[in-house]
């Protein structure tokens, strides 16, 4: 990330301990790492399980312990190991979108992405990427080599604000936030907040 402007906001707001759910929006496939190097704590990755097949990415990544994970879905073993992890009391990224923007927005959270918080009594971290989307788009096959990246991390939900939310309320809630955030990394990579 040498020839990329980095900038990261709120990198305290992760919680020192205990079971997080990390949510972000996703651009590119710089978003996972670049999330990770801002945080004070190690990050569980979930990720499709067709990236495992790219052996050098696929090393990458294994290297990580990341989580393979169904393109219909976490899958029963994906479920088993965020849960155990969670459970442990370490923290999961979580693209709620399921899959890469199409034009830089945000689409709609899917069905069940946030469920893994609840069972587990995790806190929630809401977190925005901008700038990706224009290095990298999922319809270029190599990145431009430079480009602007924001990353502002919000406070956490914890377990007890959310504990009693339905799953389209939470969703809703998390939604919200993850945009309001991404409003702010747009305003701060452009220089006007």
């Amino acid at each position: 990330m040498i020839c990329y402007g980095v900038r990261y906001y709120g990198r305290n707001n992760l919680p020192e301990s205990g079971a997080v759910v990390v949510i972000a929006n996703h651009q590119s496939h710089f978003d996972p790492p670049l999330i990770a190097i801002g945080l004070p704590r190690r990050l569980n990755f979930l990720a499709r399980k067709s990236l495992f097949k790219f052996k050098p990415f696929g090393w990458v990544i294994d290297m990580l312990d990341a989580i393979p994970l169904d393109k219909e879905g976490i899958g029963f073993a994906g479920i088993m190991e965020s849960l155990k992890r969670l459970k442990n009391g370490e923290a999961i990224l979580v693209m709620p979108e399921g899959e890469r923007t199409w034009d830089g927005e945000i689409a709609p959270f899917m069905q069940g992405s946030l469920v893994l918080a609840q069972r587990t009594k995790s806190a929630i971290l809401p977190v925005a990427i901008a700038g990706c989307y224009e290095a990298f788009p999922r319809m270029q096959k190599f990145p431009k080599l430079w480009g602007r990246f924001r990353v502002v991390y919000g406070k956490p939900l914890l377990y007890e604000e959310i504990k009693d939310l339905s799953e389209e309320e939470l969703r809703h809630l998390c939604e919200t936030k993850v945009a309001e955030l991404y409003r702010e990394a747009t305003n701060k990579r452009r220089g006007t907040h």
